[in-house]
């Protein structure tokens, strides 16, 4: 008899030849992606690659409603450039954690010891309100060490994308951690795609700002799983507000169907692909010509002219009375006149487009 499975007993979901993923799969969305690159200048792509990475550390943080200083969204940027070029182990996941986590004083380092739940807790009780319950502590090391033999020995056989959701989703259902655990969910996918060579050397697809903008499907991907799991898992509240799991729930964890999950999951690398990496671009691009245009106008540093832009963004192409007798003060009236003039020619590129990553103050009138 064959073993055809994609997985062991330790953990083997399972994912299903819909139209919609065959469609996907034989659409050849590297090809695709390589011709969006293919006539871009070397040193637009190098900064839209470091973009890019920003931006997609920060929208990791945004989802899970936390704005994380500079520091923490830089070095989980760097975790995620890095991602692909080590391999999975539990010694790596740790790594990870440490560093998206970083101050461990108040959480546990390393796997759970405890129950463990995504939710609320009742206001006056603090009882739990559970709308996922993570995997018991009990199961943590054998769902782990089945984790990494799937990337290991069975993902390279599957199409990358899948193989990407699986590895990820399974790994968010889990829940190992106390904390952290879905800014390392997201960032697998980029290990997944980058390690089998998804995406274009040295341009990390922006995997975490997809799923941001198609935020209420994510939400409604994650618990498509876990509302049908809930009613199956017996549990009770612990004295601490947490929970503790009293039936047998490991194979939930093992061998769920992750059909719906790679779907959404290709439909976030195709918007990459069509909308986000041309949009990146197409905003540098723009952005240059906006720079060279202020040189010939006023001689300003880029960091300034980064302000700069940033005023006339946040309000309409327009320098606020703030602006001009603060900031820019030293700006002539025609001075300011020819730069607004021009943050309007440019404004095709700029307006919808994500900005530099200089952080600007608010500009209020």
């Amino acid at each position: 008899m064959r073993n055809n499975l994609p997985g062991t007993r330790k953990f083997c979901p399972l994912v299903f030849r819909t139209e919609l993923l065959e469609s996907y799969c034989i659409a050849d969305l590297p090809a695709k992606a390589t011709e969006v690159i293919g006539e871009i200048p070397d040193d637009i792509l190098t900064r839209a690659a470091a973009f890019l990475l920003l931006d997609d550390s920060r929208a990791s943080f945004e989802i899970e409603g936390e704005r994380a200083p500079q520091s923490r969204i830089q070095r989980w940027g760097q975790a995620i450039g890095e991602s692909g070029k080590m391999a999975l182990s539990l010694e790596e996941l740790l790594r990870l954690q440490e560093i998206v986590i970083g101050d461990f004083r108040f959480m546990k380092k390393g796997l759970r010891e405890e129950g463990g739940f995504v939710g609320q807790h009742e206001r006056h009780s603090g009882k739990p309100l559970p709308s996922h319950i993570s995997a018991p502590p009990e199961y943590l090391d054998s769902l782990m060490d089945g984790l990494v033999i799937f990337d290991r020995e069975y993902a390279p056989e599957l199409d990358p994308v899948v193989a990407a959701s699986v590895l990820s989703f399974g790994f968010v259902y889990i829940h190992p951690f106390e904390d952290g655990n879905g800014r390392i969910h997201r960032l697998l996918m980029h290990h997944e795609l980058t390690r089998r060579g998804f995406n274009p050397p040295e341009l990390p697809f922006p995997v975490s700002t997809a799923i941001l903008e198609r935020i209420q499907d994510y939400r409604r991907t994650l618990e498509s799983y876990s509302t049908r799991l809930l009613p199956m898992i017996e549990w009770e509240p612990t004295l601490k507000g947490n929970v503790k799991v009293l039936n047998d729930t490991a194979d939930f964890y093992r061998y769920f169907d992750a059909t719906e999950q790679s779907e959404y999951l290709y439909k976030c690398v195709e918007q990459t692909i069509e909308a986000i990496l041309p949009r990146e671009v197409t905003f540098l691009q723009y952005y240059d010509r906006f720079q060279k245009g202020i040189g010939e106008i006023v001689e300003m540093p880029s960091s300034k002219i980064d302000l700069l832009y940033r005023f006339l963004h946040q309000n309409g192409g327009i320098l606020s009375s703030r602006a001009k007798t603060d900031e820019f003060s030293a700006l002539t009236e025609e001075e300011a006149e020819e730069i607004e003039s021009l943050y309007k020619s440019c404004i095709p590129g700029l307006l919808e487009n994500a900005a530099p990553s200089t952080n600007a103050p608010s500009d209020n009138q």
